[in-house]
């Protein structure tokens, strides 16, 4: 899920407003772990978890019991037979629990051990792999695992902070065409960093640092797994889907390829991200995601019906937007227009100008029910614990009432199912990588336009599906929109898709938009693999 959480959009723009405080510390976490510039981080260099390394070559990874090993926690990998029944089929499947060390390339100390599941078929050494992980920054896998992708599935419609953990065989999961690894990076589920301090967490909790990490983990993986001639794709949710195409141009410093991404919820450019009252753009995107939700509150969402909204939102509203808040006749359009739109009361529109920030839409949308949304899908409700109040203060239907029943869920499926037991509390969503965060040099947004650009014209065999629920006012769909309207038609058009799914940010809640998903990935994998025409 988002797990763009509060803490980390704050943190974002702070940063924004002290570029030189940024600076200093980005001097200092390049020391760290660059030994020159340009080379890669110096744990990318150590072996793999397992390898065995001749003694005396260069790089060779210690016997066990020898520094680094010494120092590992998390217990021996675990790899089960499994099978599951779904409709018209039955999967027979490998799955594994375990950790790789990201070592220090100078001395062999342990830096951290990413924790992950996989998934694979047995039987072919070339099928193709995904590669999975989610947001926050500071999420765990978990939520596309056993939301979306993987063999089980929690289904998160019915859920309530109370729910016990009940898996079931998920119809949808995508390990019919690709085998399935899911990373959880430092500080997230149960990977944990060896070292203490400011330091050893500026390693990994950054833009690029984390990037470095997760590539150097995939890199590992694959070696690990003799796995070098799969074709191999990413797929990552909300800062998941951001740090997709970075983590696809560090793996090409590792010697590795990556065919597809799939981008869900994402961010691509945090330019766009947040709303600022002063930022026209900010207004244009958000429209069409409370006009997909007040739709979506009637029962009558229609993806078509959505196309006139975009173009009055990019359009006319943009253009009234411009004039500013002291044109009373552009108020009185706008305002007009967007209580149209949203539902909303059109005296409370005309007091906001026309500009309805995303706190007030999700508290009127259901406000004569006493009913509040999520920021992710403003019709995942709860109760307003201040019904009558000016204002309130309450827990994200979402962020924070799904936290206890997937956390319950993956623990449950790592002791009994998968039968890997860690001895210390699993971090679904850890706060604390959010709230320390770094978001890089200087003053400009991050954003990976320019990667997925690169991949795109570097490969032409390379795909990219982007993939939003129409309801999500917190990545929405429309920023993205407009940003993949500005690339260049690299060969042939469907190379990049923008896919819009009925629901929000963890659209695959919902079955109908779930399958869809999976169904929009598959052809993407099955067109990526594909021979090039010449051929």
């Amino acid at each position: 899920m988002n797990n763009l959480t509060i803490d980390s959009s704050r943190r974002l723009r702070r940063r924004l407003r002290g570029g030189a405080l940024v600076c200093a510390l980005l001097a200092g976490f390049g020391l760290a772990t660059v030994d020159v510039a340009g080379s890669p981080p110096a744990w990318a260099q150590r072996a793999p978890h397992g390898d065995q390394a001749p003694s005396g070559a260069p790089n060779a990874a210690p016997s066990r019991g020898a520094g680094q090993n010494a120092q590992r926690q998390l217990p021996a990998d675990s790899t089960t037979d499994q099978s599951i029944e779904l409709p018209g089929r039955t999967l027979h499947f490998k799955a594994t629990a375990g950790s790789i060390p990201l070592n220090n390339g100078e001395d062999g100390s342990l830096l951290a051990e990413v924790a992950y599941v996989s998934y694979t078929m047995d039987g072919d050494a070339r099928r193709p792999v995904t590669f999975v992980f989610n947001g926050g920054p500071g999420a765990a896998s978990a939520y596309l695992d056993i939301g979306a992708v993987g063999p089980w599935r929690l289904p998160l419609d019915r859920v309530a902070v109370s729910t016990p953990p009940a898996l079931r065989p998920n119809a949808e999961t995508w390990l019919d065409f690709t085998d399935l690894v899911f990373i959880d990076p430092p500080g997230t589920g149960y990977s944990r960093i060896a070292g203490s301090g400011d330091d050893a967490h500026r390693r990994f909790w950054s833009v690029d640092g984390d990037a470095d990490a997760l590539a150097v983990f995939i890199r590992k993986w694959i070696e690990q797994t003799g796995r070098q001639q799969s074709v191999k794709f990413i797929a990552g949710e909300s800062y998941g889907g951001f740090r997709a195409p970075k983590v696809a141009r560090k793996l090409q410093d590792q010697g590795v390829g990556i065919r597809g991404l799939v981008m869900i919820s994402p961010v691509i450019d945090f330019a766009s991200f947040g709303a600022r009252r002063q930022s026209a753009m900010s207004w244009v995107a958000h429209l069409p995601s409370m006009a997909a939700a007040a739709m979506d509150a009637k029962g009558q969402f229609d993806r078509e019906a959505l196309r006139d909204v975009e173009r009055y939102a990019a359009g006319d509203y943009l253009l009234d937007l411009l004039k500013g808040e002291r044109d009373a006749a552009a108020v009185a359009r706008i305002s007009s227009r967007v209580a149209a739109f949203t539902g909303l009361d059109p005296a409370l529109v005309k007091r906001l100008a026309g500009r309805v920030d995303s706190s007030t839409f999700r508290r009127e949308l259901h406000r004569a029910q006493g009913l509040v949304g999520s920021a992710y899908d403003p019709n995942i409700t709860a109760y307003d614990p201040y019904p009558h109040s000016e204002n309130s203060q309450y827990s994200d239907p979402v962020l924070d009432d799904t936290r206890a029943p997937i956390t319950s869920a993956m623990t449950d499926l790592y002791q009994h199912v998968l039968h890997w037991r860690v001895d210390r509390p699993y971090q679904l969503l850890n706060h604390e990588v959010s709230s320390h965060w770094d978001w890089g040099r200087g003053r400009g947004a991050p954003q990976v336009f320019d990667d997925v650009r690169q991949e795109l014209a570097s490969d032409p065999q390379v795909r990219v599906l982007v993939a939003h629920g129409a309801n999500d006012l917190v990545t929405p769909y429309f920023a993205d929109q407009l940003l993949l309207d500005q690339l260049p038609v690299f060969g042939s058009a469907d190379r990049v898709k923008l896919a819009v799914y009925a629901g929000g940010h963890m659209f695959y809640s919902r079955d109908a938009s779930r399958r869809a998903l999976r169904d929009d990935v598959e052809a993407m994998l099955r067109a990526a693999l594909k021979p090039p025409a010449s051929e």
